[in-house]
């Protein structure tokens, strides 16, 4: 089964960047893109009925359709338009693409239609990796020397399927990617006999990380051979370090364990923190 990339618009800047970033990952990839649009039926507009502001809205998506089109020849663009409830329409439309690609404008919301707790809601939720663009972003910045960062934790199948997005996507690239692990002191009543052992055996904390992140890149070195990789491992904060570190990003890769709380769901902290901060395209990708 072929999966679209996925493009959530509203007719904001940030959702038309976010389109148009898909339409290139798609001709990249060799994926037909699908834009998704979300509208409710406003009974406010006295002058207006339901089949009419449907034609708006359809009319509207055919013209960033358009645009996409004329700048892909060869791209094979469908259109989704749906009444409903953003999240729920989303979340769904999400789960059968390859990714989701949204608009944002940092300070950890997504416009239009995805304000408030709705985009959250949809990162949550989905079992797809979850794009967010902001309205600056533009195709110069995917050029020669922009490398993929992703951050990477745990063993080898913790990050497994963040790690296969971004070396897919840097193999659709041809760029580098530079993987981050970041490590901080724990409190001297986490260390067991064992643990203890394996960092005697590592030389130290430092050296046993730096041989964590190898051992976990190593299966994607030899799956994507012709991908040049840089390893890079720093104390700190994973959120602080990852952030620290993407200047030179064309794109941040964090993944999420979506957790439930009283007022719904909620995002890690990392992925909270860098769609709140990072200037470059964010992906989050879901953990198997």
């Amino acid at each position: 089964m072929t999966r679209p990339i996925t493009a959530g618009v509203d007719g904001s800047e940030e959702s038309l960047a976010a389109l148009d970033w898909a339409g290139r990952e798609a001709v990249r990839r060799g994926l037909p893109l699908r834009v998704v649009h979300v509208w409710r039926y406003a009974d406010s507009l006295a002058t207006a009925d339901r089949d009419t502001q449907h034609a708006w809205v359809s009319h509207a998506v055919a013209d960033a359709v358009r645009s996409v089109s004329e700048r892909h020849p060869g791209l094979a663009v469908s259109t989704d338009v749906r009444e409903g409830a953003a999240a729920a329409e989303l979340a769904e439309a999400a789960a059968q693409a390859e990714m989701l690609v949204l608009g944002s404008h940092g300070h950890g919301a997504v416009v239009g239609f995805l304000m408030g707790s709705v985009g959250q809601q949809v990162i949550a939720e989905t079992t797809r990796p979850v794009v967010l663009v902001r309205a600056g972003d533009r195709p110069a910045a995917e050029a020669g020397g922009r490398d993929v960062l992703v951050g990477q934790h745990g063993g080898p199948d913790d990050s497994a399927e963040v790690l296969r997005f971004a070396f897919e996507t840097a193999a659709a690239r041809g760029a580098t990617v530079r993987v981050v692990r970041a490590w901080t002191l724990p409190p001297v009543f986490a260390y067991s006999p064992g643990s203890l052992k394996l960092l005697d055996d590592a030389g130290g904390l430092e050296p046993f990380e730096k041989k964590a992140l190898a051992k976990a890149v190593q299966p994607w070195r030899e799956r994507f051979p012709d991908v040049p990789v840089t390893e890079h491992v720093e104390m700190g904060s994973a959120g602080q370090v990852l952030l620290a570190t993407a200047g030179s990003a064309q794109l941040l890769v964090v993944g999420r364990r979506a957790r439930r709380a009283a007022v719904g769901p909620r995002i890690g902290s990392v992925a909270h923190g860098v769609l709140h901060h990072a200037a470059c395209p964010v992906a989050v990708v879901p953990h198997a």
